[in-house]
């Protein structure tokens, strides 16, 4: 019999993730617990390349999880589908314990209810694009016209209309990603892995690729597990960050949380050099409206310093910051826009 545990608003929860390669791997943290040391793992000759994770994954959010090669985030995102079997832990998707289920169980919850997009795009170079976005839906045992009318279907939504009758050989690198993600999203997954999926493709090619994961995000609102070593693309897309060092989570939050806030020197170096600008957001720089304070102008609390820069550079407006509901919760100046443009950032917080 599975556990189950209450799924809102978490699509994924993890407690004590480990996963230690070598033999005996779980005795050996019966043995030792939690904590093992360095050394404890090297004399067994074991590698520990998951260690402790603990985390949540709201539904519908874009978590990104960083690091540098090493760090154990494929490792990490391997586990929660089970393409890796943790050595110890807890899992679970949707209230579901991933880790109780059978291997069948297992096999139509990944063909029904998880996609998944790598960095090698896995095409079928024998198949057309209609056929490669077809084939999870015919593994499934889709009737066929329903299954090649999904696969239409998500190829328009991908931007590939025209090309269902070309093989892979004939597609850019970019084209052949967007046939990766149309096949991933053909089974209408719950929740979609994304493993450094446009790291292979050139910066333009790359930046159009984010601008259309990023438009198929707002028509989806699927729940994201999206890996990268980048932190502009994770700036960009993230919702929540993670940042793993040797197996471990060391810290998660917000791209401004990380920012203002970093947990540990490892943080405040690996996100040193990101430009504030990307990051802050009006809500982040504003102040109190002054009493009678007229406002030329409103925007969200969400809109990034760069994105405002320019009205606020070249005038005296002040502009005032709205919540979701439209209320304005402060105002911004030009001052304040030119203290993060020339490194004079907001404190820290607590």
């Amino acid at each position: 019999m599975t556990r189950t545990t209450p799924s809102p608003p978490h699509a994924l929860h993890l407690q004590g993730i480990w996963k230690i390669f070598g033999e005996d791997a779980n005795s050996f943290l019966q043995k030792f617990g939690t904590s093992p040391a360095d050394s404890d793992l090297q004399k067994a000759g074991l590698i520990a390349a998951v260690r402790d994770a603990n985390l949540d994954i709201h539904r519908g959010e874009i978590f990104v999880i960083m690091g540098l090669s090493g760090s154990g985030k494929s490792t990490l995102v391997r586990c929660m589908s089970r393409l890796i079997e943790p050595t110890a832990g807890e899992l679970f998707f949707e209230g579901q314990d991933l880790l109780a289920i059978s291997e069948k169980e297992l096999t139509e919850m990944r063909r029904h209810k998880m996609g998944m997009v790598f960095q090698h795009f896995a095409l079928l170079p024998h198949l057309s694009v209609l056929g490669n976005v077809a084939f999870p839906l015919e593994i499934q045992g889709v009737e066929k016209s329903v299954r090649q009318q999904r696969a239409l279907d998500m190829i328009e939504l991908v931007g590939l209309s025209g090309r269902e009758d070309y093989y892979p050989r004939e597609l850019s690198g970019g084209q052949q990603q967007r046939v990766g993600i149309a096949r991933s999203l053909a089974v209408e997954p719950d929740i979609w892995f994304l493993d450094e999926p446009f790291s292979a493709l050139d910066p333009l090619i790359r930046r159009e690729m984010q601008d259309e994961f990023l438009r198929l995000q707002g028509l989806l609102r699927k729940t994201i597990v999206f890996i990268t070593h980048d932190f502009d693309e994770a700036i960009r897309l993230a919702d929540r960050i993670a940042i793993m060092k040797d197996g471990a989570i060391i810290q998660i939050g917000a791209p401004e949380d990380l920012i203002l806030n970093p947990a540990t020197d490892y943080v405040a170096e690996f996100t040193r050099d990101v430009s504030r600008a990307k990051v802050l957001s009006a809500k982040t720089v504003m102040r109190p409206v002054t009493p009678g304070e007229s406002l030329d102008e409103t925007l969200a609390h969400h809109t990034k310093v760069q994105d405002l820069a320019h009205r606020a550079v070249n005038s005296d407006r002040h502009m005032g910051v709205t919540d979701d509901d439209g209320a304005i919760i402060g105002a911004v100046d030009n001052q304040a826009v030119l203290d993060v443009l020339v490194g004079n950032e907001p404190p820290r917080t607590n």
